[in-house]
Order: structure tokens, then sequence, then C-alpha cells
């Protein structure tokens, strides 16, 4: 089971992800395109990540934006269907 801290970490890195990608997931769920479980499982799923570090580094680095995730997201695909532009 994993700790509070260890989710709300993960869930900020969920988060900015997103945004790093334009990708507003609070309106994306509110429309529709994506269910909060949905969400919860993409934060599960980056709890399973062996370098969280690198990957807030990869953020720090793209804080003008990405067009995708680094090849080791284990969000890669959910973010990829959620990109603005992507139909």
């Amino acid at each position: 089971m994993q700790d509070r801290d260890s989710l709300k970490r993960h869930a900020a890195l969920v988060d900015r992800m997103a945004e790093t990608l334009g990708i507003d997931l609070q309106e994306a769920a509110l429309e529709g395109s994506v269910a909060m479980d949905e969400i919860a499982d993409a934060v599960l799923r980056c709890t399973g990540c062996s370098d969280p570090s690198h990957c807030a580094g990869w953020l720090d680095g793209h804080g003008h934006g990405a067009a995708q995730t680094p090849g080791y997201c284990r969000n890669r695909d959910l973010m990829a269907r959620l990109r603005p532009g992507v139909a």
C-alpha cells in the first residue's frame, strides 16, 4: 500500500505531466474525456515508476511544454489520448 505522501507526490507528477502536454485533467474529467477512476489509475501506475526524481527533472526541463511524454512514462498512452488535437 502506498503512503499518503507518495500518492500526493505521484498525483502531482501526473498533473504536471498533463499540464506540460497541454492537458487540463480537471476539464477533461468534466467533459467526460477521462473518468476520475482513470485519473486515479494513472496515479497508481505512476507510483510504480522506478525513478520519479528523473521524471520531475524531465518536467522541470520542459516548462515550455512538450508534444509527448518521455518514453518511460507509464501513462504515455493515456496522455497521448487526452492531448489536445488528438482525435
